[in-house]
């Protein structure tokens, strides 16, 4: 088992993207980033923490590679839009990509290059390529958040 952290916006939408792909075992949402200890949600949405909305993802390697999740990571959200996806504003909602070991930054790097290289974006890419750091778990609504209101809807 491997882990890897995306920052792509609010971290609803991301757990439900990543939970859809096979050889994903497991995804916390959470906030990494910043400087205060163990922020809550409230926290973090005032801005002054720097942390962002981050979702871990748990996933074997034999099924699903970094790489393909990182193209999962392209695909749903706009990485040419600093501190901000659609109407969410805020350092919180910043892009990033935040590596486990030298291979993922590599693979990140790399990868970012080629979106670039690839002109599939109209603007520059401001996504931030960073290592770990200490990561703290979100409050227990937010996990699977979009699969819980959906099960309540019915």
């Amino acid at each position: 088992m491997a882990k890897a952290t995306f920052a792509a916006g609010c971290f609803w939408g991301v757990e439900e993207a990543f939970r859809r792909v096979d050889g994903v075992t497991e995804t916390v949402v959470g906030y990494e980033g910043g400087d205060t200890v163990n922020p809550s949600y409230e926290d973090v949405c005032t801005g002054r923490t720097g942390h962002a909305e981050v979702l871990q993802v748990d996933f074997d390697p034999a099924r699903v590679s970094y790489e393909n999740l990182l193209d999962v990571f392209w695909e749903i959200h706009d990485p040419t839009t600093l501190n901000q996806q659609g109407p969410d504003i805020g350092t919180q909602y910043r892009s990033a990509i935040f590596y486990h070991d030298d291979a993922q930054r590599a693979a990140a790097e790399a990868s970012k290059a080629r979106m670039e290289a690839s002109s599939r974006f109209p603007r520059p890419i401001v996504t931030q390529i960073a290592p770990t750091s200490d990561f703290w778990r979100a409050e227990d609504y937010h996990q699977q958040y979009v699969e819980k209101r959906r099960a309540r809807a019915f």
